[in-house]
């Protein structure tokens, strides 16, 4: 009988300890393989074995939304200070030589005087694409015109400081004042400040207002006086000399609107 006993006991021993070997790693830790197998489980190589780590940054190009601010536009115009624009220069100019081509139209020249911070040619590509814009002089292919870099030019276009303008524009008996530009005969005179900060009355960057010099000056050279503002809410004609006030009008660099109208209105005697 106590042989029978030992021998039971012995049993249970046996089958706990089996059992216990079989659960020794939780399912979770290996997919139930001890379970299945009894043997210890192998480390897995598998992405799905491993916890998830956090996701990388996109390479996509859709843009993601971000409380930083955008990054400025490559085509965007840093604005320039004020005080670094030298009130004289010189005297002396440099003729841009990029943009020159061969063929018909109104020859035109551009001069930029030495040192005064403006690349030549930078400005005679700004000049051809405000000739050249369908809302300017050139409306609807009625004229052309051609960049030359010789004496060819029936116009030329000068950027000069406010001192050498008031120096040569006084040559037509005209008074700039260190502000404005002016038309004298073939020679339209650029006021660095002008072309470098705009004007105070006039609602647009200083590129835009650039668009309104030339084609006011140019306007003159083509034969356009002066004209004024044609009612309140209107665009102010590009022949209005918008930097002495709009008078109820809206700033606005151009001869003409996206439809060819030109925008003009009462010429001033």
């Amino acid at each position: 009988m106590r042989r029978r006993r030992a021998v039971l006991a012995g049993t249970v021993v046996a089958a706990a300890a089996v059992a216990a070997f079989l659960h020794v790693a939780p399912p979770w830790q290996n997919n139930g393989a001890a379970v299945a197998t009894g043997r210890e489980p192998e480390r897995s190589t598998s992405p799905t074995a491993t916890a998830p780590e956090a996701p990388e940054a996109s390479a996509s190009p859709t843009p993601s939304k971000s409380s930083e601010p955008p990054e400025a536009s490559p085509d965007a115009e840093e604005p320039v200070d004020p005080d670094s624009v030298p009130s004289s220069g010189p005297g002396t100019f440099t003729v841009a030589h990029t943009g020159v081509t061969s063929g018909g139209g109104s020859r035109y020249r551009v001069e930029v005087e030495d040192g005064i911070g403006v690349d030549p040619d930078s400005a005679a590509e700004d000049i051809a694409e405000i000739l050249a814009d369908p809302r300017g002089w050139s409306e609807g292919g009625s004229r052309t015109f051609r960049q030359v870099d010789d004496g060819s030019a029936g116009l030329v276009i000068r950027i000069g400081t406010p001192r050498t303008t008031d120096r040569l524009c006084g040559q037509y008996g005209l008074n700039t004042g260190g502000e404005v530009n002016c038309r004298g005969g073939k020679n339209v005179m650029v006021n660095l400040a002008r072309w470098q900060l705009g004007s105070p009355t006039f609602d647009g960057s200083a590129a835009e207002y650039r668009a309104l010099i030339i084609n006011h000056e140019v306007g003159h050279w083509l034969g356009h006086g002066h004209e004024t503002c044609p009612g309140a809410g209107k665009p102010a004609p590009a022949m209005m000399q918008q930097i002495k006030g709009l008078k109820g009008c809206v700033s606005n660099a151009w001869p003409y609107d996206a439809r060819g109208r030109y925008l003009g209105g009462p010429s001033v005697p």
